[in-house]
């Protein structure tokens, strides 16, 4: 029982005459009996906390930057209404900053025998698993100058996914898909490695594409058209180790590989390819197999949710065997890493035969936007330094991107909202060209 009553009560008592207050709380209410009864009967009329029936209903999952609405209902078991102030408790990050204290307090007035609902809005700031905390509830006597406290435990956890910002991409995609997969009118020799059908040749079309067998079968000039191969495996691997930690702009590179690595599924599960995902820094901290075309993008995305940077080293001999593990036979193995020097001579570069023997390799890596804004600085002292400092990270990048190539490494290196895009061009370029 919390004594909340006690400041409006001794208010009361101010006002009443000289030589009627004693200093003590059981004097004022022994030389005071009609306030005293008032007192006790304002406790007694407070319906009980501990024994209302609390249950939880609601969202369960919300893409991040999106609201979730969870709702609790409470019951009212008691012979006294309820007349109550109810906080339904939360991790800080489930709310945008001020929001916590609207969303989560509310008053609830329950008459005997009956439940109410009250739903609490949440706006998650970060992904992963947002659980909820304690109930707290103030059960206040008609008179409000005593109250009943408890808290109640109801569990309910929202899991908050990656918002995939770059599916606004996807419809061009798929566009340009259907155009390498024979599904629109004109089709051109060498989009694709597998036979597809025969048609009548028109002006335009690649000589070399003409049958001259099946031509000589009819007395018109027949040309092959091809389409993609279907049923590729791709495996998009996202390094979780120290430098995915790093921000740009105002979320981490992780982050932005994220969004890349869903655009990139979504496409190449509508293509036809089978699509894994890894997470690893120097153990395993996500594994996505075996999922049917259809259950691949939610996978990915309930996969990804809890993932967060870890503050170590990349452990790349790891992650190039779990690689190879996990990759039984020819694949696309995509790395969503970093494309600093160091982690890659030290670390990629040593073991990295061991990926492009067997596989065909792209390494997909986030650039910082504000690098390139400084190149092009001037006016002080200090915006040439930056522009030197600048131009020198650039020429670094450069450099190591051709270090790659020249092992036969696809190189995608773009700013957050570019990097989606160009892996997925990425992608069709290798598919048009045969080489998946």
């Amino acid at each position: 029982m919390a004594l909340t009553g006690r400041t409006a009560l001794l208010a009361a008592l101010g006002s009443l005459p000289v030589g009627i207050w004693d200093p003590s709380w059981t004097g004022i209410l022994a030389v005071n009996t009609p306030l005293a009864l008032a007192c006790a009967c304002d406790f007694a009329l407070a319906a009980p906390v501990r024994r209302l029936r609390l249950t939880r209903s609601g969202d369960t999952s919300v893409r991040l930057g999106e609201p979730a609405d969870v709702t609790l209902t409470i019951t009212n078991p008691a012979r006294r209404p309820l007349r109550a102030a109810l906080r339904d408790a939360w991790p800080p990050s489930s709310w945008h900053s001020g929001m916590e204290y609207e969303s989560s307090r509310h008053r609830v007035n329950i008459p005997v025998g009956e439940r109410r609902r009250v739903t609490t809005r949440l706006q998650p700031t970060r992904r992963g698993d947002r659980t909820a905390d304690r109930v707290t509830i103030r059960s206040y006597g008609p008179l409000g100058l005593f109250t009943r406290q408890g808290t109640h435990r109801v569990p309910w956890t929202v899991r908050v996914l990656p918002p995939f910002h770059s599916r606004k991409h996807l419809p061009s995609k798929l566009a340009r898909l259907r155009e390498l997969d024979g599904r629109t009118s004109v089709l051109t020799r060498g989009e694709g490695t597998e036979f597809d059908s025969l048609r009548e040749y028109v002006p335009g079309d690649d000589t070399r594409s003409i049958d001259w067998r099946a031509t000589a079968r009819h007395s018109a000039v027949a040309v092959r058209t091809w389409r993609p191969e279907r049923d590729r495996h791709i495996l998009l691997v996202l390094d979780t180790g120290r430098t995915s930690a790093g921000r740009v702009g105002d979320a981490p590179r992780l982050d932005a590989s994220m969004d890349a690595a869903l655009l990139l599924g979504a496409l190449a599960s509508r293509a036809g390819d089978r699509v894994d995902l890894l997470a690893y820094d120097r153990r395993t901290r996500a594994l996505v197999q075996g999922r049917t075309a259809g259950d691949v993008l939610p996978a990915l995305v309930n996969a990804m949710a809890p993932l967060e940077p870890e503050l170590i080293e990349t452990d790349a001999r790891g992650l190039t065997a779990t690689a190879l593990h996990t990759a039984h036979r020819r694949s696309l193995i995509v790395l969503l890493t970093s494309l600093d020097a160091a982690p890659i001579e030290e670390g990629l570069l040593p073991v990295l035969s061991r990926l492009t023997k067997r596989h065909t390799v792209v390494l997909a890596s986030v650039a910082d936007p504000k690098i390139e804004s400084m190149t092009s600085a001037r006016g002080t002292t200090e915006a040439i330094y930056d522009a030197a400092s600048a131009s020198q990270a650039k020429a670094e990048r450069l450099r190591t991107a051709e270090q790659l190539t020249r092992h036969g490494v696809t190189v995608v290196d773009a700013t957050p909202s570019e990097l989606a895009p160009a892996l997925a061009d990425a992608y069709l370029a290798l598919k048009s060209a045969g080489r998946l």
